[in-house]
């Protein structure tokens, strides 16, 4: 009955990890994954998730079913946090938020929803995008395009050339956009433009889709929430999918809804526990930023006539190489060094002991 059903070729990001699971050299590095580790190279346990799983530890009680919708503290926080405590949007009635598995189980509802209700919508992504993004939108039955979005000889927006595709689209098109910290490409729309899209996005009636899963890993938590509240001041209709899964290092949490969602919820609406989530983060950020420079300082001397500076523009884990596939074949199999196929290398899976071989090895398959 089940022989039409073609296999599935799995995650390659997933697929890459357990290819460096297996590989026995004591150097190799891991740049593929987008999980933050720390300095020692391993998935850090926040205090401020310690503190809170031990206050839910303590308060103990039965686990009955949440409803559909999700855990309600989370929902409120997260409410909070991505459009600001005091925005009238929060009194108005006009959010609806629901707790799902992860970011990619916002995207899947989200998608479903956009099926039901905008069947003859197409969805447009960037040039590159997510992996994800397209096969959650097109396994919900939905069309989906792309329109231009990196520059590879500046490392930077085509923007004029995206504004200029996005006018061109039907009223209703559904426009997925990367709140902050661009995966993969780490490169991130400025304020100013920003400023530009959104008025273009209410003229042209088109619907965003806004993803935001690294929110405080950009500029901070404020400032990276910028996308999603000056589309609101404008009055405009949107989805957020967003995640914790990152930037709360609850990688593997993801799928028990209940025990995320207290977490969350705890760190959020407890103000001491904020502002050690805070602190955490910032230090987070700033150590990906530090490697970034470390990045930059160590591979410039051996490429020289190349241009680096996209390595300390792009924000947020991931950093857009340029490197080809073949390039990237040859950092995995001479080197152990391992990034995405695409160029995308983590730059939180960087620290001051690999950070040197890890340029040497950038630096020699650059040279050919």
């Amino acid at each position: 009955m089940f022989e039409h059903v073609e296999p599935f070729p799995g995650d390659p990001i997933l697929a890459l990890l357990e290819v460096f699971n297996a590989d026995a050299r004591p150097h190799k590095v891991n740049l593929g994954i987008g999980i933050y580790f720390d300095e020692d190279g391993r998935i850090p346990v926040l205090d401020c998730v310690r503190q809170a799983e031990a206050r839910i530890a303590q308060e103990g009680g039965a686990k009955p079913y949440l409803p559909i919708e999700g855990l309600p503290a989370m929902r409120a926080e997260v409410q909070k946090l991505l459009f600001g405590a005091d925005h009238p949007l929060l009194a108005s009635g006009r959010l609806v938020t629901i707790q799902t598995v992860g970011s990619s189980g916002g995207l899947k509802v989200g998608a479903d929803f956009l099926r039901r209700w905008f069947p003859a919508s197409g969805v447009w992504v960037s040039d590159p995008t997510w992996d994800n993004h397209r096969s959650m939108f097109e396994g919900a039955g939905l069309p989906v395009d792309a329109y231009p979005y990196y520059d590879p000889a500046t490392g930077g927006v085509r923007f004029d050339a995206m504004c200029e595709a996005l006018r061109k689209l039907p009223p209703r098109s559904v426009v997925l956009l990367h709140a902050c910290c661009h995966n993969p490409t780490g490169v991130d729309l400025s304020r100013a433009q920003w400023d530009t899209l959104v008025p273009l996005l209410r003229e042209r009636e088109l619907l965003p889709y806004l993803d935001l899963a690294y929110q405080g890993f950009g500029d901070g938590v404020e400032e990276d929430a910028y996308a999603v509240r000056r589309m609101a001041d404008a009055g405009l209709s949107f989805f957020v999918a967003n995640s914790f899964s990152k930037s709360m290092s609850v990688y593997g949490e993801s799928s028990p809804p209940m025990h995320s969602g207290r977490l969350v919820a705890q760190v959020l609406g407890d103000p001491a526990l904020r502002a050690l989530w805070l602190r955490e983060l910032a230090a987070m950020r700033e150590r990906m930023l530090t490697m970034r420079q470390a990045l930059h300082d160590t591979l410039l001397p051996r490429v020289p006539g190349r241009d680096l500076s996209y390595v300390l523009t792009q924000r947020g884990m991931f950093s857009y190489t340029g490197l080809s596939g073949a390039q990237v074949d040859r950092l995995r199999e001479q080197y152990g060094v391992y990034l995405v196929r695409s160029g995308r290398l983590c730059i939180a899976g960087l620290n001051r002991g690999n950070v040197e071989r890890t340029a040497g090895a950038m630096a020699a398959v650059m040279a050919g």
